[in-house]
């Protein structure tokens, strides 16, 4: 499978089992999953096809490890705009996690904090590399620290997903530790 398909897969994957499953029919349970053989289906129904070795390599390979299978079901591993519960453990973080974001949202992000805008949760790496990697989708990454230890003292939740990302509520500012230079 070549890298071009690989992302035209896993894209196709995102929007429907984050987004929008409604396009193509599909009702994913309480917990975001729904049978391989449905989803399959669905998406060649609306002229998608890919095969069953297709979305396992896609699973497999995708760095960020976006989607989950368990048995004969897949679901996306969080970032969801759709009513999902997807019963991630509550985990005490590390002292600190981190949050890639652009210098264009640094002025709501000090007033605000961090909002998990159109999704559930905030978003948060376990690393500087990752969070980086994040920001830079969007431009010239900023990478913020957030004081997780002291969040979860003060009550906060955390959650981990399967690939390893941290969601919590929200951030309030206080929390928030920005670079010098920004």
């Amino acid at each position: 499978m070549n890298d071009r398909r690989t992302v035209k897969v896993s894209k196709y994957l995102s929007k429907h089992l984050r987004h929008q499953p409604e396009r193509i029919g599909l009702a994913l349970d309480e917990a975001g999953w729904v049978e391989i053989d449905t989803l399959t289906a669905a998406a060649a129904a609306h002229g998608f096809r890919f095969t069953r070795e297709e979305l396992d390599h896609v699973v497999a390979t995708n760095d960020k490890r976006r989607f989950a299978i368990e048995g004969a079901r897949i679901r996306a591993s969080q970032g969801h705009t759709i009513d999902v519960e997807l019963a991630l453990p509550a985990a005490p973080p590390p002292p600190f996690l981190y949050h890639g974001t652009v210098a264009r949202h640094l002025e709501a992000i000090r007033a605000e904090g961090l909002r998990p805008m159109n999704r559930h949760d905030v978003h948060l790496s376990p690393d500087r590399e990752t969070a980086t990697r994040v920001g830079a989708r969007r431009g010239r990454p900023v990478v913020l620290s957030v004081e997780a230890a002291a969040m979860h003292r003060d009550g906060h939740a955390f959650h981990i997903s399967a690939n390893g990302v941290w969601l919590t509520k929200s951030v309030p500012p206080r929390y928030v530790r920005f670079p010098a230079r920004h």
